[in-house]
């Protein structure tokens, strides 16, 4: 018997479409406000930034705010190259190894038995729970062992055994890897480790890329905090946090930095939103 399948028609008017599109428009504008006031306050003048009441929008735009910040780059004992470097090392390798670990980990947890293993899941649900100043005092205490305290290892291997990426990866494994196609992998003399290689991390790429995005947001925005203490080794945010300190004088520094600072992850997402989106779609998470 042949079966027709019918494909199902939306029963909404052009004029629901047209409702619906100016509602996600207004809210889309609602939503880009923050953005679109701190582009402004990047090229106002010092006597536009403390008007009052304060104004949206620039009226006189200059880039006098960016060749200040410049100017005080360049004034630093340390190079910022060197701060530059130093964020640039910590955001790729704890990228690198958060996407290692946790896609490892998350395809064991996922597609094989052991002993423990509903408790482990069980847990890492459980560390989501938790806010980072609670386990900032253990956390310290293990980089203290482990001889990482002023070096950018501090920063970095705590970012590889961040739970949210190997939940993440987790939910995505289980729902886009299907057994039939690993047993088949294995019948044909597939290795563990070439099936998680070539078969499982292209499947799932969205959720890699998305974790990379989450990771670099992350740890793009460090200053080393407590861990850091050498010159040497701090990062571009802590630099330019040390030139928004002079005062008031510099709120045309501070607003360029803001703007310089939140660019740089905002161009990563744009380019990846679509994985973002599908990824989000699959894991559950909102």
């Amino acid at each position: 018997m042949k079966i027709q399948l019918r494909k199902k028609r939306l029963s909404r008017s052009a004029g629901g479409d047209f409702v619906i599109f100016l509602f996600l428009a207004a809210g889309a504008a609602f939503m880009s406000l923050p953005l679109v006031y701190s582009i402004s306050q990047a090229f106002k003048p010092l006597n536009e930034l403390f008007l009052f009441p304060p104004q949206f929008f620039v009226r006189n735009p200059t880039l006098d705010n960016f060749n200040d910040l410049l100017v005080l780059m360049g004034q630093s004992w340390v190079p910022i190259s060197r701060y530059f470097f130093n964020s640039i090392f910590i955001v790729v390798f704890g990228m690198l190894g958060n996407v290692i670990f946790a896609s490892i980990a998350a395809y064991t947890l996922s597609k094989h038995k052991f002993p423990g293993k509903k408790l482990v899941n069980e847990m890492i649900v459980l560390s989501l729970m938790f806010a980072p100043a609670v386990v900032s005092i253990p956390q310290y205490l293990v980089i203290s062992w482990g001889k990482m305290i002023n070096t950018p290892w501090a920063v970095i291997v705590p970012a590889w055994g961040s739970t949210l990426g190997l939940y993440l990866m987790r939910n995505f494994i289980e729902a886009m890897v299907d057994d039939s196609l690993l047993e088949s992998a294995r019948i044909d003399g597939a290795s563990e480790l070439r099936i998680y290689w070539q078969i499982v991390m292209p499947i799932v790429k969205p959720a890699w890329l998305t974790l990379i995005i989450l990771v670099f947001q992350s740890l793009w925005a460090t200053t080393g905090g407590m861990f850091i203490y050498a010159e040497q080794w701090k990062t571009l945010p802590y630099a330019l946090n040390q030139i928004i300190a002079g005062g008031i004088a510099r709120a045309g520094v501070a607003a360029a930095v803001t703007l310089v600072m939140m660019s740089v992850p905002i161009i990563v997402f744009v380019f990846n939103q679509s994985k973002i989106v599908e990824t989000m779609g699959t894991s559950g998470l909102d």
